[in-house]
């Protein structure tokens, strides 16, 4: 579905827009306390790609329910018709960047959709 030479990156929102973020999608349910729209430049707010509810709070960003976490939000994702709005974005654009809001950069649901969306990708 992607084009070849598609690809994800992902990036806190709090960081600042760079040129080459490609099309910038944020990925969270919730919008970050203290970005405006403005300063975001986002190309689009996919909040339905985001963990459901009840997965986000029972992980509640705590590394040891990660793994868990991780296994469940996948289920979510195999899913989940806005993926295919991701990968559709990323044949469009060539680069998508995926923004979150976590503090943590490797244990928190945009990691786990990058991974997920690699393993679909290009050539799905």
């Amino acid at each position: 579905m992607a084009k070849a030479g598609a690809s994800f990156a992902i990036k806190r929102i709090y960081a600042e827009p760079a040129d080459d973020d490609g099309c910038r999608v944020l990925v969270d349910r919730l919008w970050p306390r203290g970005v405006s729209k403005e300063r975001a430049r986002l190309e689009l707010w996919l909040k339905e790609v985001a963990p459901s509810p009840p997965l986000r709070q029972e992980f509640a960003h705590m590394q040891e329910r990660f793994e868990d976490f991780r296994a469940q939000y996948e289920d979510e994702l195999a899913a989940n018709p806005a993926v295919g709005q991701l990968l559709e974005l990323a044949a469009r654009h060539g680069k998508v960047t995926l923004l979150y809001a976590a503090r943590d950069p490797d244990v928190n649901h945009a990691r786990v959709l990058l991974e997920f969306l690699a393993a679909v990708g290009p050539g799905e």
